[in-house]
């Protein structure tokens, strides 16, 4: 089953693009992973938030992603450059 996950990030204006270039360098890393079938970086017209989005072929190969990238310091579960806490859904295609 097709998984994904929507994630809303709240960086500090201070460190916006900051943000968006490390965002950026996370879905290079995602989209070479087994499994990854799309990763994007979103971000609000407003410029309050950046939203990441990817989707994958099973939770297996999104597991094994995110663990990865875990492993490399490449997410976390906050980062001090944000604002406030973000926001992540998991989804599963339907």
């Amino acid at each position: 089953m097709t998984v994904g996950f929507v994630a809303f990030h709240y960086p500090r204006a201070e460190h916006f693009e900051e943000f968006v270039d490390r965002a950026h360098q996370v879905g290079a890393f995602l989209r070479a992973k087994p499994g990854c079938l799309s990763a994007e970086i979103w971000a609000t017209a407003d410029g309050d938030s950046v939203v990441t989005c990817g989707r994958f072929e099973s939770q297996e190969a999104l597991g094994a992603a995110l663990t990865a990238a875990r492993d490399l310091g490449a997410v976390t579960a906050f980062d001090d450059r944000e604002h406030r806490p973000r926001q992540i859904f998991n989804l599963l295609a339907r």
